[in-house]
């Protein structure tokens, strides 16, 4: 959910100030790696899987219910359950726990009883939790700005990103025609960010040592065009059929503070797949300083290097409240919990669903994968340009398992052809390396092995639905609201998308 905000306005002194705090905070940051702040050097951190799953909400008549705030007043979790930024949206935490042994199969039953629990206490709202990667009702009049939630964050960052733009928000996206119908596209003016609402994710969370954190983002940069290919699950928004993997452009419009002339001198967008391989966290922490003003110069008392050469560990609340408003699709996150600080990575490339199983899936093939190629004798990025590894999260996005990727000592692969042959051993390495059990292993990655087998993930099973209702002779918004019916009864039901009829 981002942190919270107390200030409705801002003034330019305020500014400076954010962004003296925010230098002072990476100072303060950089003395911390150098001393050992973060973990005795001589144990290795148990890693720790955290995500955060975005929902959508539906009325049943599978139109967008605009009711989070009486949804989390029913569910009444507030520790698990939380706004996001739209009417529409809610968002589930789910508690950090041990990768190894069985503990990925125990998160997907503590995730499913979560979800049952919750999916009974909201009926009396006509609304249905729903996790999909965008909601296909969606049309553009739901996309107003009085559709914000009542989070103040929201509405700040809202007026926030239209002052630094000075004029609306351009939606473009060219699509992928459906089975035997013409290429379809959107083109279409917004005058708030609640476009970015539409876009619902699965976020993985990975705490890493210090000394290791470049080459774990380096990996999960250089797998992020393959895992959106995995898991697409957004062909829809606005009634048109756009990418596999929707989620990704309009995300990236939707909070884009440059306008045209700004893109044309190269200043970096807010959602930002990166431009280098790093070194060391601190790398990204700097660039974040360096390349974007503040959206929220959110001001704290405390002095970040007064706290640590009093011994303390700093909170750096300037640094992370400016790091909330770089959208990384890794993203680096400095926390402080029970005064112990530590790094983790936000991997935020995936889209929510299809369903819990689906979603551990892909989260077991991130985690694996992401292991395997850190303990190679030869880096990966080593041998990939960082360009490619941006034009593959394009090309998986686009077209999901039915693109053509570029990968070191291959060239050009189909999608499933290198998920099947060469990073599925990796990711059964990977996991084994963390401890995860050989029940657990099996039960994820094959999984992963018959989507790629079967070419069904959650887009292509949307797509091909749509097509063949259309084909019934239902229009577009009858069978985008048929489809979502069958895709919420298959979802609960829970079997793998792969294996949907």
């Amino acid at each position: 959910m981002g942190a919270q905000v107390r200030s409705r306005e801002f003034t330019r002194a305020d500014r400076r100030r954010f962004r003296d705090k925010v230098h002072a905070s990476i100072t303060a940051l950089n003395r911390m790696l150098a001393d050992g702040h973060f973990h005795d050097a001589s144990v290795e951190p148990e890693p720790l899987i955290g995500m955060e799953i975005e929902f959508n909400l539906v009325a049943a008549d599978m139109s967008p219910a605009m009711s989070s705030r009486e949804v989390l007043e029913s569910i009444d979790d507030s520790a698990v359950f939380q706004t996001e930024l739209g009417q529409f949206n809610v968002e589930m935490n789910v508690e950090p726990s041990p990768l190894r042994g069985d503990a990925m199969v125990d998160l997907e039953n503590t995730v499913r009883c979560s979800l049952d629990i919750a999916d009974a206490r909201i009926r009396t709202h006509d609304a249905d939790l729903v996790m999909i990667g965008m909601l296909p009702t969606l049309q553009l009049e739901h996309l107003d700005r009085k559709w914000l939630t009542e989070n103040p964050r929201y509405r700040l960052l809202n007026d926030q990103i239209f002052a630094a733009r000075g004029e609306d928000i351009e939606l473009d996206v060219v699509g992928q025609a459906l089975l035997g119908g013409e290429q379809e596209a959107l083109r279409a003016d917004t005058d708030s960010v609640v476009p970015e609402a539409a876009c619902t994710s699965l976020q993985l969370h990975l705490r890493v040592a210090p000394e290791a954190f470049a080459a774990h983002w380096n990996a999960a940069q250089a797998i992020a065009g393959v895992q959106v290919a995995l898991a697409a699950n957004s062909p829809f928004f606005a009634g048109r059929a756009l990418w596999h993997e929707t989620r990704v452009p309009i995300f990236e419009q939707a909070t884009d503070t440059r306008t045209v002339e700004l893109k044309n001198q190269g200043v970096r967008p807010r959602v930002w797949f990166g431009e280098r391989w790093i070194d060391s966290a601190l790398d990204l922490f700097e660039e974040n300083s360096r390349y974007f003003p503040p959206l929220l110069p959110e001001l704290d008392d405390a002095d970040p290097l007064a706290v640590l050469e009093a011994g303390g560990v700093p909170e750096l609340a300037e640094l992370r409240m400016h790091n909330g408003t770089v959208y990384r699709w890794n993203r680096p996150v400095y926390d402080c919990v029970d005064g112990t600080p530590h790094l983790r990575i936000e991997n935020r490339v995936l889209p929510a669903g299809p369903t819990v199983v689906d979603m551990l899936a892909n989260s077991a093939f991130y985690y694996g994968v992401v292991r395997a190629l850190v303990d190679a004798d030869r880096p990966l990025w080593s041998q990939m340009s960082f360009d490619t590894a941006r034009e593959n999260l394009r090309l998986g996005a686009r077209c999901g398992l039915d693109a053509t990727l570029h990968w070191p000592e291959t060239g050009r692969v189909d999608a499933a052809d290198l998920i099947l042959h060469t990073l599925l051993p990796l990711a059964d390495q990977g996991l084994t390396a963390l401890g995860v059990s050989a029940a657990a292993r099996g039960r994820y990655l094959t999984v992963v092995e018959e989507r790629c087998a079967n070419r069904r993930t959650g887009a292509h099973w949307q797509r091909r639905r749509v097509a063949d209702l259309e084909a019934r002779g239902r229009d577009r918004p009858t069978a985008l609201a048929d489809m979502l019916r069958d895709y919420v009864e298959n979802m609960r039901e829970g079997n793998p998308v792969h294996t949907w009829v």
